[in-house]
């Protein structure tokens, strides 16, 4: 059995810096809003209510960057979760009662520091290396 779900790198700017948010789930755990594909969805829309869902945002992906992380559960369920990312300008973010413990707007290294798991690492600098690269033309 396979698991399936979708999410987002979210960043917003603010005095020309790039800053992510970050959200610290009930479990403990720093990374990005994602979660699974309900029925009809695609990735994008799932992506973008589980977005929604979790900070309260209205966001814009991204479709031009994507990333696939492939890995077991503790459980032994084969997951993928795909990435992109996504922007937003003034709005304030609400942590989802119950599933959200906190959220963070962090800078790269800020950010890179707090997430919980190496692959989200990965994700966030190939992330952050494809913004840089949109800023500089």
């Amino acid at each position: 059995m396979n698991e399936i779900s979708a999410g987002a790198i979210l960043y917003t700017e603010k005095q020309n810096e790039i800053l992510y948010l970050v959200i610290r789930d009930n479990h403990g755990n720093c990374g990005f809003p994602k979660g699974h594909l309900e029925e009809g969805e695609d990735l994008f829309q799932a992506a973008q209510r589980e977005i929604k869902e979790e900070t309260g945002i209205n966001a814009r992906i991204d479709r031009n960057f994507r990333r696939d992380l492939n890995y077991i559960m503790p459980n032994g369920i084969a997951k993928c979760s795909v990435y992109f990312v996504a922007a937003y300008q003034d709005q304030t973010p609400v942590a989802q009662e119950g599933e959200v413990e906190e959220i963070c707007l962090l800078p790269f290294e800020e950010a890179l520091a707090v997430l919980t798991f190496d692959n989200m690492k990965e994700v966030l600098i190939a992330a952050d290396r494809y913004l840089e690269a949109k800023r500089n033309g």
